[in-house]
Order: structure tokens, then C-alpha cells, then sequence
């Protein structure tokens, strides 16, 4: 008995040795990233400083712009999950509860097409349709309104973050509407509750779960996002993501960009961590505290 434990024990490090490995990896990178963000970058030699120091941090907090990419950072992050799941939660309930087999298969190619395109082709298909002569205006053009800026700005983003989301939200969210058994929406209709008030008073809350996982995923995807802000917001509407490779890349201070990766990695930690203490971990919480 003591050998088969033993086998199966063996059998259980080796079957996740390959994860531990990545995650091994993925923590020393954010361990250099840590130590190289206490390195001020030398103007003489583009090198650097071999002392260490707080200076990226703060330069971080007193200079405006920064600070302004944070703010815009959380609040797109924010009404990203806000929107998404007001449109993510109605489709996964269609598409979980209609009986026409049909409808059922639309909505799960409307679902899965996005990830064959990619969100780089996607953010150009919005600036094609999204620009002054794209489809949205030649539309608004025929009913005598005049072209409309849609792209550049932050609203933009926010559209394109939402759209690039909304899979991953349905697919959240269908496997917790699904284990809600339908007879309970059927015993509150019998007991005289109309549909909005059953969908209110029992799926919502049964939903939760699938409703905390989505808003974290959606949320941490949002802020740490790179593409969407880059295209949409026409290099107006930065993210931190953005910033980081601007200093990594541009400017080549990695001391500073290694700050800002870090700053990001703190921000998403927090948000994170404060999420899961009042609402739980909902569906990423693996049977445990809802």
C-alpha cells in the first residue's frame, strides 16, 4: 500500500512538473524585473546605476502623466468589467436556457468566431468601421448627421476593451447559469413571479459566482491590456501596459519600465485580493469559499 501511495505520488509531481516549471520561470522573471526597477538608468552611459534606489518609484509619483495612466488604467479596467458583464450575462442565459438547437448554435459561433481573428485584426476591423468615412458614419450620414469622432479617445478603448472581453465573460459565466436547475425559475413562476422578478431574486444571485470569476478575469485582462489602447486610443489614451513598453523600447530606461511592471503587478494583486475578500473567488475558486 505504502509503494502504490508512493507511485501515485510520483506520478502526481511529474504529471505537474511542466506547470511548476513555467510558473518557476514567470516568478524569476518578476524577481528581476523587481531588483532591475531599483536601478536608476545612467544618461552618460545608457547603463544601469550599480546602486539601489526608490528613484523610479518615485519619479513614478510626481510625475503627473503617470499618474493620470493609472487612473485611466483602473477606470477603464473598471467600466470594461461594468459593461461586459451587462452584455455577457443576458447572451450566456440565451444561449444556456433557449430550447431551439439553432439559436444554440449561432450564439456559440457568434461566441467562438472572435478567437479565430485575433484581437489585432479585430482593433483594425473597429478602425475601418469606426473611422470618419467607415460604416458607422457613411450610416449616420444617410439620416443627415454629421461624421462623429469615434476613434482616438478614451470611449473608444473602452469599446474595443469590451469587445474584446465579451467571450471571455459568456464562457465564465454559461457553466455557472447552467448549474442552476430550471426548476427553480419554474417553482417561482408557479408561485406567481414574473420572469424579471425570478431572474432577479434567484438566477441573479445563483449567478454570482460565474459573475465574480468573469469580473475578475475581464478585469485583470483589461488592466494589464496593451493592443486596444494602443490602436483605438491612437497613442492619446495609454494604459500602463503602454507606458511600459514605451520605457522598455523608446526610451530604453528598463529600470523605469521595470517600476511601472511592477506598479501594474501590485495594482492587479491588490484589486485582486480585495475582490476575493468581500465577494469571494467565485468560479476561479475551485469548490471553495463563494
Amino acid at each position: 500500500a505504502s509503494s502504490a501511495y508512493s507511485n501515485s505520488s510520483t506520478t502526481g509531481w511529474v504529471l505537474i512538473a511542466p506547470a511548476l516549471i513555467l510558473v518557476g520561470i514567470l516568478v524569476l522573471g518578476l524577481i528581476q524585473i523587481a531588483e532591475s526597477s531599483l536601478h536608476v538608468l545612467d544618461r552618460s552611459t545608457f547603463l544601469p546605476g550599480a546602486d539601489y534606489t526608490l528613484a523610479n518609484y518615485q519619479k513614478i509619483l510626481d510625475t503627473p502623466i503617470y499618474l493620470r495612466i493609472v487612473w485611466r488604467s483602473l477606470a477603464g479596467a473598471g467600466l470594461t468589467v461594468v459593461f461586459t458583464l451587462l452584455l455577457a450575462l443576458p447572451f450566456a442565459y440565451v444561449m444556456v436556457r433557449t430550447p431551439r438547437a439553432w439559436v444554440r448554435k449561432a450564439l456559440l459561433i457568434a461566441l467562438f468566431l472572435p478567437f479565430f481573428i485575433g484581437q489585432v485584426v479585430r482593433a483594425y476591423g473597429m478602425l475601418i468601421v469606426m473611422g470618419s468615412s467607415g460604416a458607422i458614419n457613411k450610416g449616420l450620414g444617410l439620416v443627415g448627421i454629421e461624421p462623429v469622432r469615434l476613434l482616438f479617445n478614451f470611449p473608444a478603448v473602452v469599446f474595443g476593451l469590451v469587445q474584446y472581453m465579451l467571450p471571455f465573460a459568456v464562457l465564465m459565466l454559461a457553466p455557472a447559469l447552467t448549474a442552476i436547475p430550471r426548476e427553480t425559475e419554474t417553482a417561482a413562476s408557479n408561485l406567481g413571479a414574473n420572469w424579471w422578478r425570478s431572474f432577479w431574486h434567484i438566477v441573479l444571485p445563483m449567478a454570482r459566482p460565474g459573475l465574480v470569476g468573469a469580473g475578475l478575469v475581464v478585469g485583470t485582462l483589461a488592466l494589464t491590456d496593451f493592443a486596444m489602447p494602443a490602436m483605438l486610443g491612437g497613442g492619446s489614451q495609454d494604459f500602463i501596459a503602454n507606458a511600459i513598453y514605451d520605457q522598455f523600447f523608446r526610451t530604453s530606461d528598463q529600470g523605469l519600465g521595470a517600476a511601472l511592471a511592477v506598479l501594474l503587478v501590485a495594482l492587479g494583486s491588490v484589486l485582486v485580493g480585495v475582490v476575493i475578500a468581500f465577494f469571494g473567488a467565485g468560479t476561479l475558486g475551485m469548490g471553495g469559499r463563494k
